[in-house]
């Protein structure tokens, strides 16, 4: 099989420290998206939730610090994993739409045998991190297996495939509070993972939204086509749905009252994106998906000062 020549993809950032490097690893570093960071702080950001919320009632140590670049590193190995192992399932379905096209393995640029051998090498690192971690949170990490197998496909069963996608990538949540308190079942920890699932399922909309026309042409579903004409009022449905719940994890954990005034900054944040969305508008729902780094930082910022 020949290989083609490296070609940037279309939600890249504009520049990258992907386009400077050895242009025999480029194909995989876009491959792992690393040209697309938002990803990583995404995947992290729902761990290190979980780890200020359960902060609130065990206290912060140096353990939680450790503990918190762990996740970092799992996140940039296992979002990496995901992406390769997304793109090796839908590299014929990539191929017919635009934004998607330029990908690595629908471009041609790293071949199927290469993605494979790229994914079990990540997953290797991932695992590393994983078995540093108590029993309690590896085996609860392992069960996230189920589901980031399952993902790809659920654009082809489901309309809703983003509501997997929030199953998927706030598994951290109950990970962390397991490394933290020794359960994922705390009922501070399972409101917040199923406030990120809504969280989730607000932002991905909102991504989805710039492949509206592509996907019905290609027959693939998404929660932005289900909802249509009232994308706007589905997203800040989500939202304050998110909010809500994320309120009560904070309440049933006993943050103290600094997480009042953050826990409002960061539902103002959150509630501005759905006011200023446009399904239209595909460069400025990128925009706004992009912004949920923030709203995620803000609220893990809330929890860490009601931890005070």
């Amino acid at each position: 099989m020949t290989i083609a020549p490296d070609r940037r993809v279309a939600d890249s950032v504009p520049t990258s420290w992907v386009d400077r490097a050895p242009p025999a690893i480029r194909p995989y570093l876009r491959l792992a998206r690393y040209d697309r960071p938002v990803g990583f702080w995404l995947l992290a950001i729902p761990c290190w939730q979980g780890l200020a919320l359960a902060s609130v009632s065990s206290g912060l140590d140096w353990l939680d610090l450790y503990w918190a670049i762990l996740f970092g590193i799992g996140a940039i190995a296992m979002r990496g994993a995901g992406c390769t192992y997304n793109d090796i399932v839908d590299r014929d379905i990539d191929a017919k739409v635009a934004r998607t096209a330029d990908r690595p393995l629908a471009a041609g640029t790293v071949s199927l045998k290469q993605a494979w051998a790229f994914l079990v090498a990540q997953c290797l690192v991932g695992l590393l991190v994983l078995i540093q971690l108590p029993w309690p949170a590896i085996l609860t990490g392992l069960g996230a297996l189920a589901l980031v197998a399952g993902y790809p496909f659920m654009k082809r069963i489901t309309w809703w495939p983003q509501a997997w996608l929030g199953l998927t990538f706030n598994w951290g949540v109950p990970v962390a509070g397991a490394a933290a308190l020794g359960t994922p079942f705390a009922p501070e920890i399972v409101a917040l993972y199923v406030a990120n699932l809504f969280w989730t399922l607000g932002y991905d909309t909102i991504y989805a939204c710039q492949d509206m026309e592509d996907d019905a042409l290609v027959g693939v579903k998404s929660s932005a086509r289900a909802l249509g004409g009232t994308i706007p009022l589905g997203v800040l449905t989500f939202y304050m749905v998110s909010a809500a719940l994320a309120a009560l994890a904070g309440l049933v954990s006993g943050a103290g009252l600094m997480f009042a005034p953050a826990f409002a900054i960061f539902a103002a944040h959150l509630l501005l994106q759905a006011r200023k969305l446009d399904p239209a508008d595909g460069p400025e729902c990128l925009r706004r998906f992009k912004a949920n780094k923030i709203t995620g930082l803000l609220l893990t910022g809330a929890f860490l000062l009601g931890a005070l």
